[in-house]
């Protein structure tokens, strides 16, 4: 036998002993990696969380680990890349005096978002004015903040304010929150049918024009039905809801109806999915509400502090709404803990009821024109997603439903930096015309 002879019999001998093993094992990739890849890649946006100006100064501020429910150690801790921090004012007397005190609350938060951002850790967040500005902070490894404004009633009744606010760095404004303002009634009003302006006031008329103008994206989270209607009709641009889900699953006057939902995805406007439980699930939110109501009793008065809730809140005296603005956090937390070793409490809405909203309206109006909220601060937050450092677990109940990366994407904030884009590129327009 010659060698080649012998070196091609021993080739194939060879070929087929391997033939005969098993290929090697590629590793599977368990659904929670494959979920981590994405949220890592993916620039996770949160468009509402409120503030408290006491921890926004030089001793106490979001760099630290504190009692809220937003801070940079838990964004970073859940992945949470950029919040959108709230200018948010409650509902007062529409006159000079209520407008000058108003503004004042206003301008200390703007103030306080600004030295987070300026003074006090700006090594690890950015304030961005643009999408730009968000992948280019994002991408240098800080977290983002942007401001929206939750109720103009502290512009008072001089439409130049709106400028002032966009040059402070507004991106989005709400012309009402619970009670009707000077520009827009409010979604409160279904409750008594007592409306101010059937919808909008004139001047509220003009304010959709001047945001379109200046490049702020127009909020209608908490106006009217009819409000809603007539911001869609008039805005040259598109709009959002900044927080709110869907009426469909869980009917409360904050919540979007199937021909609202439809308005905005005419419009080319997005809906922020909101992880407030009042507004994903009733039955079980007041199940919840009605034993935990007891529990976070007892915490207050084991701390010897006055407790009251969200919902007391437009009766309350001044020093009560900061008492409760404070105390809030840390009584929550301490509830939460405590009602993890009782068997008799009822199911949190979770984030398998916030996602059931998300399916339904990307089912209804398309994936494009969805988003993602929390209200952290301000009453929000679900079981498995109670704070920015539970961010992830949105993310996983997102693969386990099916959605893909580029989806996911979208809904983590690509659609809502799509319409910025848009509103801004539309105030471009009317400023050069």
């Amino acid at each position: 036998m010659n060698h080649h002879i012998r070196f091609c019999l021993v080739t194939i001998s060879t070929l087929a002993f391997f033939s005969c093993q098993e290929a090697p094992k590629v590793p599977e990739v368990s659904l929670e990696e494959r979920a981590l890849k994405i949220h890592e890649k993916t620039i996770t946006i949160d468009t509402h969380d409120d503030i408290n100006v006491k921890n926004f100064t030089d001793s106490i501020n979001y760099s630290q680990l504190l009692k809220t429910q937003v801070d940079l150690p838990k964004m970073e801790q859940g992945g949470l890349d950029a919040v959108w921090l709230i200018v948010y004012t409650g509902q007062d007397s529409l006159n000079t005096e209520g407008y000058a005190k108003a503004k004042d609350n206003a301008m200390a938060k703007f103030n306080a978002i600004h030295r987070l951002c300026e003074e006090f850790a700006p090594d690890q967040i950015g304030l961005a004015l643009t999408s730009e500005d968000v992948r280019r902070i994002n991408g240098e490894g800080k977290k983002v903040a942007m401001i929206g404004v939750e109720n103009a009633y502290p512009i008072g009744e001089d439409l130049s304010q709106f400028e002032a606010y966009h040059e402070m760095g507004a991106r989005y404004i709400s012309l009402a929150h619970n009670g009707h303002s000077q520009f827009s009634d409010s979604n409160t009003g279904e409750a008594d049918s007592i409306w101010l302006h059937n919808g909008l006031s004139d001047m509220g008329k003009k304010a959709v024009s001047e945001m379109n103008r200046l490049g702020i994206m127009i909020d209608i989270s908490h106006p009217s039905k009819a409000a809603i209607d007539q911001m869609i009709s008039l805005s040259k641009a598109p709009i959002i809801a900044s927080h709110s889900s869907a009426r469909a699953l869980c009917d409360h006057s904050r919540n979007l109806d199937d021909d609202q939902l439809k308005l905005v995805k005419e419009n080319g406007g997005v809906v922020q999915t909101v992880a407030f439980g009042a507004y994903l699930n009733t039955e079980k939110n007041d199940k919840r509400t009605a034993f935990m109501k007891e529990v976070y009793q007892t915490v207050a008065d084991s701390m010897g502090i006055e407790w009251f809730e969200f919902k007391d809140f437009p009766t309350l005296t001044d020093a009560q709404k900061a008492a409760l603005m404070e105390n809030y956090p840390k009584v929550r937390a301490l509830g939460e803990q405590k009602v993890k070793h009782m068997a008799d409490a009822p199911e949190a809405v979770n984030v398998a009821d916030f996602v059931n909203h998300i399916d339904y309206m990307v089912e209804l109006i398309g994936i494009d024109h969805v988003g993602i909220s929390s209200d952290f601060d301000g009453g929000g937050g679900v079981a498995g997603w109670n704070d920015a450092s539970e961010t992830f677990n949105v993310t996983l109940e997102l693969v386990k439903r099916g959605y893909t990366e580029d989806e996911i994407q979208k809904l983590w904030g690509g659609n809502l930096l799509r319409v910025l884009d848009e509103v801004q590129a539309v105030a471009a327009r009317m400023q050069k015309n």
